[in-house]
């Protein structure tokens, strides 16, 4: 695995880049809550590919796998009226990442994945990986980043925290697992539904979620039980993920 900022223009040049693979994780800067830093988004985006890095050395040691710096700012307009969320409009995000993407596709880079490490990055990057594909033939994969369906991430959750969504137990452990003192697991508020959006369809706010008097908290579940060692765990899930699907793009070629 190598790091594309830490490569000159020449070795850049010598890169089989028809079989290299360019991974752009894809953060955010957004409230997760009383408990969770802004940047856990960022935070998990930065440090999942050293948790990919681990996991093909075991697995793929030679992989071509070429990992871009993580994007700090997202799409995060669903946050954006609480307090320290940074945002890009729509139609600028959709640019930034049409731009970077074109670049690579401009270079000779066959193969993108977009890690989407928050989950309003999403449907823009579909978007952006269509455009790019016909446009340049470029194949843009646009994967999720957290494998929070594995059993095993599954079983992190505890008992009596019945529903499991942004900010909630899951995020706050893998913020945990990352930087422990960035947490500020006394102050954490558990969040419920206020409303049917999710259920409905209808785009969501942060204000859909509130805590037990209606004050409108922006997060889903309970983070109370949130542990380094839980998120440990999840990073780790979600590094095999990823793992397989990069193996499966050599395969499927």
């Amino acid at each position: 695995m190598m790091r594309y900022h830490r490569l000159t223009t020449q070795e850049m040049r010598e890169a089989d880049r028809e079989h290299v693979v360019v991974l752009l994780p894809l953060g955010a800067l957004e409230q997760h809550g009383n408990q969770a830093p802004l940047g856990t988004d960022w935070m998990i985006a930065n440090a999942l590919p050293d948790y990919i890095e681990k996991e093909l050395a075991q697995r793929a040691s030679d992989y071509p796998l070429l990992v871009m710096p993580a994007m700090p700012i997202g799409l995060s307009t669903e946050h954006k009226n609480f307090c320290g969320t940074v945002t890009f409009r729509a139609e600028t995000y959709y640019h930034v990442l049409y731009d970077m993407c074109e670049s690579l596709a401009h270079h000779g880079f066959q193969n993108v994945v977009l890690l989407v490490c928050h989950g309003g990055n999403t449907a823009m990057a579909q978007v952006v990986s269509r455009q790019i594909r016909s446009e340049y033939g470029t194949n843009l994969y646009v994967w999720n980043a957290g494998a929070f369906d594995d059993p095993e991430v599954q079983a992190t959750i505890s008992p009596d925290n019945t529903f499991d969504f942004h900010g909630g137990e899951m995020e706050t452990s893998m913020a945990m697992a990352i930087d422990a003192s960035s947490v500020k697991l006394e102050r954490a508020q558990a969040g419920h539904a206020a409303n049917h959006a999710l259920q409905d369809g209808i785009g969501w706010i942060a204000e859909d979620w509130v805590t037990e008097d209606g004050t409108p908290i922006g997060i889903g579940g309970d983070p109370k039980g949130a542990t380094k060692e839980k998120g440990e765990i999840i990073l780790k899930a979600s590094a095999r993920a990823v793992v397989d699907r990069l193996i499966q793009i050599q395969e499927h070629q």
